[in-house]
């Protein structure tokens, strides 16, 4: 009787795990409806506390940034220090998963927001004192901590959500990134409103942002451990790294040299790139309260957006394939039109020398451009995080190309803003430039993305359906030694 006994539980286990692998990969409806979890322990709650930390640590930084320049009336030393920022990013994003290993997700990423203070004071001492070595140090603090800040914060959006919440939790995250630059924007709106000419903005804004910046550690204590997550299907979130420390950078050099990541470093590159191209085209061509006008209503289209192509990439009446490719197609050709376009007004603004401000004629042909490539920006980085999703084998795999996509972001950026220290680059070389690394990266990128919900599969279905089975397989070892 024990052996039938036995075999009836395990069949009854074999069954159920059938059944919850098809809800997993039917989209997690069905497991949405059978289970209920506590606000506090929730995805959503996570992708708020990681949205707030995302605001008062990059968020803060990136209203500084549009500021043109960190907010400097010359971007020459801002981006020689921005520069200097992403490359130490590359790599403390390389060591990024070792560093998960030993002190947890969770804690990697509160010790990341604590890099950004110290720049915001560098750049509040030039602005005020003319000092210009706190601002080198304190991009060198923040290019330390701030590598394994984006990989840790990647790392947590792309295990955290259901699979039906994925694209809404990137949109909603990201959300907060731009959310710091629209009130940067605002802040400095307010400070500097008449102020119709060239120049720096108010050294009283940088205030603010440091107070801001410093309550980041306290915001990521708030944060769940990924063992303490509930997820409506039930999946357990799994992000521990156990190899050491030889074999985990094996595994990332590994992965690095993969044919399918190595397709999608150009589209990495076009996309990020951009960034220190469009807010030195801002610093360059604008008057300081254009420049505030400018941080605040983009951040408000990036952020809208951005949610709306989360929303678009969660739509299971398409398939996975319908909507990796259009989405590769809509984004990469609006992409190019603004490049067409910035390459017609930088060749001529190199000429004439202008400074718009917003009563000047043809103020609206430049702002408008800096809108539209601001939200490119936003899309194009909500995309790749997207892309890598669908390349990670495992969990632990999720971390490494986390620490992998942001540390070549960090690669791309600290070329960008040290070729845009350079005068000719900053006012029509670094326009050019991002015109032909978008053009370059559209093969090898489409070779990837047409695979995505093809011979790819959907990795996220499939790694959830593999934590799934592990725990099925528990459950009845537990219920065997029972019986």
């Amino acid at each position: 009787m024990a052996s039938v006994k036995e075999s009836n539980v395990h069949d009854v286990g074999i069954n159920k795990s059938d059944a919850e692998v098809k809800d997993i990969e039917n989209g997690g409806a069905q497991g949405a409806l059978k289970r209920k979890v506590k606000w506090y322990r929730s995805t959503m709650y996570n992708a708020l506390i990681l949205g707030v930390c995302n605001f008062l640590a990059p968020g803060i930084w990136g209203a500084m940034n549009s500021l043109g320049a960190g907010g400097e009336e010359k971007p020459y030393l801002v981006n020689g220090a921005n520069a200097l920022t992403f490359c130490l990013m590359v790599v403390s994003c390389v060591f990024s998963s070792i560093v998960v290993r030993f002190i947890g997700i969770k804690w990697t990423l509160i010790i990341g927001t604590m890099g950004y203070a110290p720049y915001a004071a560098g750049l509040y001492t030039n602005n005020r004192f003319g000092t210009e070595w706190l601002v080198l140090f304190g991009a060198a603090l923040c290019g330390i901590s701030a590598g394994i800040f984006w990989m840790a914060e990647a790392a947590i959006a792309l295990s955290y959500p259901e699979p039906y919440n994925q694209g809404r939790f990137l949109g909603f995250w990201l959300s907060f990134r731009v959310g710091g630059q629209v009130l940067g924007g605002a802040i400095n709106l307010g400070v500097n409103a008449d102020r119709n000419e060239p120049g720096k903005v108010s050294y009283h804004v940088y205030q603010a942002f440091i107070a801001l910046q410093a309550l980041g550690p306290f915001a990521g204590l708030v944060l769940n451990r990924p063992s303490k997550v509930e997820r409506k299907d039930g999946i357990r979130v799994n992000m521990d790294i156990t190899n050491g420390i030889k074999r985990e950078l094996f595994l990332t050099a590994k992965l690095f040299f993969s044919k399918n990541f190595l397709l999608i470093v150009p589209l990495i590159g076009q996309g990020v790139y951009a960034e220190a191209v469009m807010f030195t085209f801002e610093s360059l061509w604008f008057s300081v309260r254009a420049r505030a006008l400018g941080s605040f209503l983009s951040g408000i289209v990036a952020i809208f957006g951005g949610n709306v192509l989360g929303v678009f990439l969660d739509q299971k009446v398409l398939k996975l394939k319908t909507r990796a490719r259009a989405a590769f197609v809509v984004i990469l050709t609006l992409q190019g039109a603004w490049w067409i376009w910035a390459t017609v007004l930088v060749t001529d603004f190199n000429k004439t020398n202008p400074s718009f401000d917003w009563v000047d004629h043809g103020f609206g042909k430049a702002f408008a451009l800096f809108l539209f490539l601001i939200l490119s920006f936003q899309v194009n980085y909500l995309y790749l995080y997207f892309v890598v999703s669908n390349l990670a084998e495992s969990q632990s795999e999720v971390i490494r190309i986390a620490g992998l996509l942001r540390g070549t972001e960090s690669a791309w950026q600290a070329i960008s803003y040290g070729v845009n220290s350079v005068a000719i680059m900053a006012s029509v070389g670094g326009v050019y430039l991002n015109f032909g690394l978008w053009f370059a990266s559209l093969l090898p990128a489409w070779l990837v993305v047409r695979k995505i919900g093809v011979s790819l599969g959907d990795k996220k279905i499939e790694r959830d359906a593999v934590v799934q089975r592990e725990d099925i397989k528990i459950k009845n070892g537990t219920q065997d030694s029972q019986m």
